[in-house]
């Protein structure tokens, strides 16, 4: 059951971020999806690294989902600096 709601906090948070970051147009739900739980790994990662602050997405939370979108709104500046030479 974790995985599921996973999957759906994920691309929740993956369409919001690619809404924050302007790249909803370019990106679909696929893309998302894989963003989202990706930078929310990524956000967990870094959350709990430097900030000794734990949050999952696997049982929803405020916390966790606030990490992730803020872990995929990183991955897509990574992404946008790569790709166009500027964050935006």
């Amino acid at each position: 059951m974790g995985w599921i709601i996973a999957i759906i906090v994920g691309g929740v948070a993956g369409w919001l971020a690619s809404i924050v970051m302007r790249r909803d147009a370019s990106m679909g739900i696929f893309m998302n999806i894989i963003v989202g739980i990706i930078g929310a790994l990524l956000g967990n990662l870094l959350a709990g690294w430097i900030f000794n602050v734990e949050g999952t997405i696997q049982t929803f939370n405020l916390t966790g989902f606030i990490i992730a979108i803020v872990g995929a709104i990183v991955l897509l500046g990574i992404v946008n600096l790569f790709q166009r030479g500027s964050v935006r």
